[in-house]
Protein backbone atom coordinates (compact mmCIF):
# COMPACT_ATOMS: atom_id res chain seq x y z
CA UNK A 1 0.00 0.00 0.00
CA UNK A 2 1.64 3.49 -1.12
CA UNK A 3 1.72 6.41 1.58
CA UNK A 4 -0.57 8.19 -0.23
CA UNK A 5 -2.97 5.41 0.13
CA UNK A 6 -2.41 4.89 3.82
CA UNK A 7 -2.89 8.83 4.14
CA UNK A 8 -6.43 8.78 2.54
CA UNK A 9 -7.32 6.01 5.06
CA UNK A 10 -5.84 7.27 7.35
CA UNK A 11 -5.81 10.77 7.44
CA UNK A 12 -3.58 12.40 10.33
CA UNK A 13 -6.53 14.50 11.65
CA UNK A 14 -7.91 11.49 12.65
CA UNK A 15 -5.63 10.74 14.94
CA UNK A 16 -6.19 13.83 17.24
CA UNK A 17 -3.89 15.12 19.79
CA UNK A 18 -0.81 12.49 20.57
CA UNK A 19 1.05 11.88 23.79
CA UNK A 20 4.62 10.17 22.84
CA UNK A 21 5.16 8.81 26.14
CA UNK A 22 9.36 8.22 26.29
CA UNK A 23 12.04 8.06 28.85
CA UNK A 24 10.69 6.62 32.21
CA UNK A 25 12.48 5.46 35.00
CA UNK A 26 13.78 2.11 33.98
CA UNK A 27 17.02 0.45 33.57
CA UNK A 28 16.27 0.95 29.70
CA UNK A 29 15.44 4.83 30.44
CA UNK A 30 18.27 6.40 27.78
CA UNK A 31 16.87 3.92 24.83
CA UNK A 32 13.34 5.20 25.21
CA UNK A 33 14.39 8.72 25.02
CA UNK A 34 16.22 8.45 21.97
CA UNK A 35 14.13 6.31 20.53
CA UNK A 36 10.76 8.28 21.61
CA UNK A 37 12.49 11.36 20.44
CA UNK A 38 12.87 9.94 16.82
CA UNK A 39 9.06 8.38 17.06
CA UNK A 40 7.73 11.95 18.04
CA UNK A 41 9.75 14.00 15.45
CA UNK A 42 8.65 11.39 12.77
CA UNK A 43 5.06 12.14 13.67
CA UNK A 44 5.25 15.62 13.51
CA UNK A 45 6.81 15.37 10.27
CA UNK A 46 4.21 13.76 9.03
CA UNK A 47 1.63 16.36 10.00
CA UNK A 48 0.27 14.60 13.18
CA UNK A 49 -0.74 16.82 16.20
CA UNK A 50 1.69 15.41 18.90
CA UNK A 51 4.22 16.24 22.01
CA UNK A 52 6.42 13.88 24.20
CA UNK A 53 5.92 13.30 27.86
CA UNK A 54 8.86 12.09 29.34
CA UNK A 55 7.01 9.82 32.01
CA UNK A 56 8.30 11.21 35.60
CA UNK A 57 6.98 11.51 38.76
CA UNK A 58 4.56 14.00 37.44
CA UNK A 59 2.51 11.89 34.96
CA UNK A 60 -0.52 11.45 36.35
CA UNK A 61 -0.81 14.81 36.39
CA UNK A 62 0.00 15.42 33.17
CA UNK A 63 -2.29 12.91 31.81
CA UNK A 64 -4.71 14.67 33.44
CA UNK A 65 -4.01 18.35 32.60
CA UNK A 66 -3.20 17.51 28.87
CA UNK A 67 -5.58 17.00 25.90
CA UNK A 68 -4.88 13.58 24.66
CA UNK A 69 -6.75 11.54 22.18
CA UNK A 70 -4.19 9.08 22.03
CA UNK A 71 -1.06 7.56 23.68
CA UNK A 72 2.26 6.27 21.59
CA UNK A 73 4.19 4.31 23.91
CA UNK A 74 7.71 4.40 23.17
CA UNK A 75 8.79 3.49 27.15
CA UNK A 76 11.05 0.54 27.30
CA UNK A 77 11.29 -1.79 30.36
CA UNK A 78 9.25 -1.75 33.69
CA UNK A 79 6.60 0.75 33.75
CA UNK A 80 6.47 0.83 30.24
CA UNK A 81 6.14 -2.43 28.66
CA UNK A 82 5.22 -4.88 31.57
CA UNK A 83 1.28 -4.16 31.65
CA UNK A 84 1.15 -1.26 34.59
CA UNK A 85 1.24 1.64 31.57
CA UNK A 86 -1.14 0.07 29.61
CA UNK A 87 -3.16 -0.56 32.74
CA UNK A 88 -3.16 3.38 33.91
CA UNK A 89 -4.04 4.48 30.07
CA UNK A 90 -7.21 2.26 30.01
CA UNK A 91 -8.27 3.65 33.29
CA UNK A 92 -7.88 7.09 32.36
CA UNK A 93 -9.78 6.06 28.65
CA UNK A 94 -6.57 6.81 26.41
CA UNK A 95 -5.98 4.17 23.47
CA UNK A 96 -2.99 3.28 22.75
CA UNK A 97 -0.11 1.23 20.95
CA UNK A 98 1.22 -2.28 21.66
CA UNK A 99 -0.08 -4.76 23.58
CA UNK A 100 -2.93 -4.70 26.37
CA UNK A 101 -2.72 -5.64 30.07
CA UNK A 102 -2.41 -9.11 29.89
CA UNK A 103 0.07 -9.77 27.23
CA UNK A 104 2.41 -7.03 28.23
CA UNK A 105 2.97 -8.24 31.86
CA UNK A 106 2.95 -11.33 30.63
CA UNK A 107 6.05 -11.11 27.77
CA UNK A 108 8.17 -8.37 30.35
CA UNK A 109 7.99 -11.91 32.64
CA UNK A 110 10.29 -14.12 30.83
CA UNK A 111 10.19 -17.15 33.94
CA UNK A 112 5.94 -17.02 33.26
CA UNK A 113 5.97 -16.94 29.73
CA UNK A 114 8.48 -19.86 29.55
CA UNK A 115 6.08 -21.62 31.73
CA UNK A 116 3.05 -21.09 29.45
CA UNK A 117 5.40 -22.11 26.28
CA UNK A 118 6.06 -25.13 27.79
CA UNK A 119 2.03 -25.91 28.94
CA UNK A 120 0.58 -24.93 25.15
CA UNK A 121 3.78 -27.96 24.43
CA UNK A 122 5.74 -25.25 22.67
CA UNK A 123 9.58 -25.41 21.91
CA UNK A 124 11.82 -23.43 24.32
CA UNK A 125 15.40 -24.27 25.49
CA UNK A 126 15.90 -26.01 28.86
CA UNK A 127 16.05 -23.28 31.90
CA UNK A 128 16.06 -22.56 35.66
CA UNK A 129 15.64 -19.98 37.90
CA UNK A 130 18.56 -19.06 40.25
CA UNK A 131 18.24 -17.72 43.58
CA UNK A 132 21.27 -18.70 45.26
CA UNK A 133 25.15 -19.94 44.27
CA UNK A 134 23.86 -23.41 45.27
CA UNK A 135 20.98 -22.91 42.44
CA UNK A 136 23.55 -22.12 39.95
CA UNK A 137 25.71 -25.30 40.55
CA UNK A 138 22.71 -27.46 40.60
CA UNK A 139 21.75 -25.78 37.02
CA UNK A 140 25.17 -26.44 35.53
CA UNK A 141 24.76 -30.24 36.26
CA UNK A 142 21.38 -30.07 34.90
CA UNK A 143 21.64 -28.00 31.52
CA UNK A 144 25.16 -28.08 30.53
CA UNK A 145 27.06 -25.20 28.76
CA UNK A 146 27.27 -22.95 27.11
CA UNK A 147 24.26 -20.91 28.96
CA UNK A 148 22.59 -17.45 29.31
CA UNK A 149 21.55 -15.85 32.15
CA UNK A 150 18.89 -13.16 32.33
CA UNK A 151 17.29 -10.96 34.80
CA UNK A 152 13.47 -12.39 34.53
CA UNK A 153 12.20 -9.01 34.14
CA UNK A 154 14.30 -6.80 31.94
CA UNK A 155 15.07 -6.13 28.65
CA UNK A 156 17.45 -4.88 25.75
CA UNK A 157 19.60 -7.24 26.98
CA UNK A 158 20.42 -5.53 30.25
CA UNK A 159 22.19 -7.85 33.09
CA UNK A 160 22.26 -10.31 30.69
CA UNK A 161 25.55 -12.95 30.01
CA UNK A 162 26.94 -15.79 28.32
CA UNK A 163 28.58 -18.41 30.58
CA UNK A 164 30.72 -20.84 30.25
CA UNK A 165 31.81 -22.56 33.18
CA UNK A 166 30.67 -22.66 36.95
CA UNK A 167 32.41 -19.58 38.40
CA UNK A 168 31.45 -17.37 34.94
CA UNK A 169 27.69 -18.58 35.52
CA UNK A 170 28.19 -17.85 39.37
CA UNK A 171 29.29 -14.17 38.52
CA UNK A 172 26.65 -13.74 35.87
CA UNK A 173 23.90 -14.35 38.56
CA UNK A 174 25.00 -11.68 40.91
CA UNK A 175 25.69 -9.25 38.12
CA UNK A 176 21.97 -9.95 37.46
CA UNK A 177 20.85 -10.35 40.09
CA UNK A 178 21.56 -6.51 40.90
CA UNK A 179 18.95 -5.84 38.42
CA UNK A 180 16.00 -8.25 39.68
CA UNK A 181 15.53 -10.36 42.06
CA UNK A 182 14.27 -13.28 39.72
CA UNK A 183 17.40 -14.37 37.22
CA UNK A 184 16.62 -17.14 34.61
CA UNK A 185 19.30 -19.28 33.11
CA UNK A 186 18.70 -21.14 29.63
CA UNK A 187 20.10 -23.63 27.18
CA UNK A 188 22.44 -21.80 24.42
CA UNK A 189 20.71 -22.71 21.32
CA UNK A 190 23.31 -22.41 18.31
CA UNK A 191 21.55 -21.03 15.08
CA UNK A 192 20.20 -18.01 13.19
CA UNK A 193 18.60 -15.49 15.26
CA UNK A 194 15.50 -13.90 13.44
CA UNK A 195 13.10 -10.85 14.54
CA UNK A 196 9.63 -11.26 13.36
CA UNK A 197 6.80 -8.00 13.72
CA UNK A 198 3.52 -8.09 13.60
CA UNK A 199 0.71 -5.51 12.34
CA UNK A 200 -2.72 -5.72 12.67
CA UNK A 201 -2.38 -9.57 12.14
CA UNK A 202 0.22 -9.46 9.31
CA UNK A 203 3.37 -11.25 9.81
CA UNK A 204 5.89 -8.68 8.52
CA UNK A 205 9.28 -9.93 6.35
CA UNK A 206 11.19 -11.30 9.15
CA UNK A 207 14.66 -9.65 9.44
CA UNK A 208 17.97 -11.41 10.56
CA UNK A 209 20.27 -10.46 13.50
CA UNK A 210 23.56 -10.63 12.99
CA UNK A 211 26.46 -9.00 15.16
CA UNK A 212 30.38 -9.92 15.83
CA UNK A 213 29.97 -9.93 19.56
CA UNK A 214 29.86 -12.97 21.65
CA UNK A 215 25.90 -12.17 21.82
CA UNK A 216 23.41 -9.94 20.14
CA UNK A 217 24.02 -7.57 23.46
CA UNK A 218 22.73 -3.78 24.82
CA UNK A 219 26.00 -2.81 22.85
CA UNK A 220 25.25 -4.41 19.46
CA UNK A 221 21.66 -3.70 19.71
CA UNK A 222 22.18 0.11 20.67
CA UNK A 223 25.22 1.46 20.39
CA UNK A 224 27.76 -0.43 17.78
CA UNK A 225 27.89 1.26 14.35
Amino acid sequence: MSAASLQSQFPVSAFGRVAVLFGGKSAEREVSLSSGNAVLQALLAAGVDAFGIDAGDDLLQRLTAEKIDRAFIVLHGRGGEDGSMQGLLECAGIPYTGSGILASALAMDKLRTKRVWLSLGLPTPAHAALSCEADCHAAAAALGFPLFVKPAHEGSSIGMAKVNDVDALIAAWKDASRYDSQVLVEQMIAGPEFTIAMLRGQVLPPIALGTPHSFYDYDAKYLAN
